[in-house]
């Protein structure tokens, strides 16, 4: 049987944590060792209010079981509270879940800028202010692990949900960078993009679906991103339902012109076959990588 995995001695901050995912984090991390501070403000789905009853009520559930944790009641717009708090209470920090979030669902040509600006402030810009927050302390303590959510809506698209798509992405992109920076210093940051029966999803798919996809199901592939053991940074990752897949990008081995060659519109429409033959991808893993092709043209196919 496989050693358990456990998270004595570190301390993780949770976000979003009142509830659904955050929760189900939360409790896995607290159950392996973990001190974990419970930050949710208890604001509506839409953002709006305030309630300290769902953290309060997980925090009870992680002391009932053994474990132990605080609540934290701060928005996401001050991050550097919420990690101060885990400081304070616990001595340091090692961990970072960003999972909070709420929905302002609009079409684009309805949407208002308070609409757009409500949701970049909790979910791309709340992420950056906690983990900005954790970040001298990961570096100082050579050690930190970050877990940023996405979504499917960012990754493919969503009506409805043209804000909250691009700060998924954007979470993505953040991570990607942050993976870079952080490598030297045993920082690890990955993504999730999960696919959960939560409140955010709820009366959207039916009861029995909505069962399948209970958020303990995600929980453990983020717990084990949050480990010391974990091996990977920069990953991005589908999960749901028992499921987990790695998702990367890829795209098709191009269209290549001479570079002394005068390229028309008329060239590009002849040659629009080989620019969208998905026969054989070319997957990059780096900017550097991805930049290789114009350089030297040697996996581009020439238009005939």
């Amino acid at each position: 049987m496989a050693e358990e995995l456990r998270f004595d001695g570190r301390v993780a901050v949770v976000t979003g944590a009142g509830g659904g995912l955050g929760r189900a984090y939360a409790r896995l991390l607290a159950a392996r060792g973990a001190q974990v501070v419970v930050n949710d403000p208890g604001a509506s789905l839409a953002g709006e209010g305030e309630n300290r009853r769902p953290a309060d009520r997980v925090v009870e559930e992680i002391t009932s079981a053994g474990g132990e944790g605080v609540a934290s009641y701060d928005s996401v717009e001050v991050g550097e509270r919420i990690v101060q708090q885990a400081l304070d209470q616990f001595g340091r920090i090692d961990i970072v879940i960003n999972n909070a979030g709420i929905l302002r669902d609009r079409t684009f040509h309805k949407m208002t800028l308070e609409e757009w600006e409500a949701v970049y402030r909790v979910h791309l810009f709340g992420a950056f202010r906690v983990t900005h927050a954790a970040w001298p302390h990961f570096r100082s303590q050579q050690y930190g692990r970050v877990v940023m959510t996405s979504s499917s809506s960012g990754i493919f698209g969503n009506f409805g949900q043209a804000n909250y798509a691009a700060m998924k992405l954007g979470q993505m992109g953040l991570a990607n960078t942050l993976a870079l920076e952080g490598e030297r210093y045993n920082i690890r940051v990955n993504t999730i993009a999960p696919y959960a029966g939560s409140r955010m999803t709820e009366g959207l798919m039916p009861p029995d679906l909505f069962a399948a996809l209970a958020p303990e199901r995600v929980a453990p592939l983020v717990v084990f991103l949050c480990h010391e053991r974990c091996p990977v940074s920069g990953k991005k990752y589908e999960v749901g339902g028992n499921w987990m897949a790695e998702l990367r990008w890829e795209r098709t081995r191009g269209l290549q012109f001479a570079l002394d060659q005068e390229v028309t519109p008329e060239a590009v429409a002849g040659g629009w076959e080989i620019l969208s033959d998905w026969s054989d991808p070319d997957v990059p893993t780096s900017s550097a990588d991805a930049f290789q092709v114009i350089l030297g043209g040697s996996d581009g196919r020439s238009s005939k």
